[in-house]
């Protein structure tokens, strides 16, 4: 594996290329969770997420001759992204193969920087068997999003970060995909700061997918999870309800955005599936969201947190009924956010028509007080 002095070095290498970036406290976290709180936003480097320190170790480490040839990745996003800015900023060719529907702020960006980008079949792996043929055919060196020691390393000056910035911390939340961020860390922190608790989480596994899609990974590395069983003090899941949870506290609370993956931190924090005691770390290793995405996760969290209210009844289909309706919703302090009104209801008399109110509540309480109170001026709910 990777050694510390490994990590030493591909600080070096990065140099200013990559942001020291910033670890914050968060009172409302800390208060959530009954001990100090605090997040790692790797979500603030450039290109959105810690790729990039792997990359750039990865490509400032190429001999001439390989660096003549030009790289080549696969990825369906960050890692994308990272590989191109990295062979931007070194002067090297890079193309980066990625799946036919890769969201297209993703493409855009890895074209933007630079590579050349090729939409290559539907699935990662399609996209993945054409990077290692164009590879084979060029003789150009393929870059690996996680299985290869320097990409380990670069990730691990994260670690290095870490050691200065939380001195008192006892305990560290690293997201895990193909394992190289949570190996790189892994190996530096068990060697700076051997008492500390190290917890890697993964994505829950569910028929349709996870919104943790950067470390929702089929097979992790053979490297890097040799790396894990031997330094990890646990490895825990987090499922999508926690980490759309967790996506809308730390946008509400702390104004970061994260993406899926890099909320499972906090959504394993929350869960209390951290163990140990004391200082905790969360690392949050990207903010890389997709727009719509965000959208549908924030709606989704603020309802399961009482803070959207859909309502569905239905009135007399006849002038002034619906502004009953909307009076009474008002004088309970309930702000209307949208309204649908259809008469093509099932189960509705010819003479009435349905109303369905998505409606911005203060919390579960004003939820249940509004609800009570259309119920007992003759609205039935349904």
């Amino acid at each position: 594996m990777p050694t510390p002095s490994d990590i030493e070095a591909a600080r070096e290498r990065l140099g200013d290329r990559a942001r020291i970036t910033p670890v914050y406290g968060s009172d409302t976290l800390s208060r959530r969770c009954g001990r100090r709180v605090w997040l790692k936003a790797e979500n603030l480097q450039r290109t959105g997420s810690f790729k990039i320190r792997g990359a750039v170790n990865k490509l400032a480490s190429l001999d001439d001759a390989q660096r003549a040839a030009g790289v080549i990745a696969a990825s369906a996003g960050n890692h994308g992204q990272a590989v191109a800015w990295a062979a931007r900023e070194l002067g090297i060719n890079a193309a980066v193969f990625m799946p036919q529907d890769a969201p297209m702020a993703k493409v855009e960006a890895t074209r933007n920087y630079g590579a050349e980008t090729v939409l290559a079949g539907a699935m990662f792996d399609d996209a993945l068997a054409r990077a290692l043929e164009r590879a084979e055919e060029s003789g150009a060196t393929f870059v690996h999003a996680f299985e290869d020691e320097a990409v380990i390393a670069g990730q691990g000056t994260i670690g290095l970060e870490l050691v200065d910035q939380l001195p008192e911390a006892e305990t560290f939340l690293l997201p895990v995909g193909g394992g190289g961020l949570a190996a790189g860390i892994a190996i530096l922190l068990r060697a700076r700061r051997p008492g500390v608790r190290i917890v890697g989480v993964q994505a829950g596994k569910t028929g349709s997918g996870t919104i943790a899609d950067g470390i929702a990974v089929k097979h992790p590395g053979e490297l890097t999870m040799s790396i894990l069983n031997e330094l990890l003090d646990d490895m825990v899941h987090a499922g999508d309800e926690a980490i759309a949870e967790a996506i809308t506290l730390l946008l509400e609370r702390t104004k970061l955005v994260v993406e899926g993956a890099g909320a499972a931190s906090v959504a394993a924090l929350l869960a209390g599936d951290a163990g140990g005691s004391g200082e905790v770390c969360a690392l949050l290793s990207g903010g890389n969201i997709d727009p719509t995405l965000l959208i549908s996760v924030m709606r989704h969290g603020l309802t399961a947190a009482g803070r959207y209210l859909v309502l569905r009844t239905r009135v007399p289909d006849r002038p002034g009924e619906l502004l009953k309706l909307l009076d009474l919703v008002a004088a309970e302090r309930g702000n209307i956010l949208e309204i649908n009104h259809r008469r093509e209801v099932l189960g509705l008399d010819v003479s009435e028509t349905g109303v369905e109110l998505t409606v911005i509540t203060r919390d579960d309480e004003h939820c249940t007080e509004l609800r009570r109170a259309l119920e007992e001026h003759g609205y039935p709910l349904g």
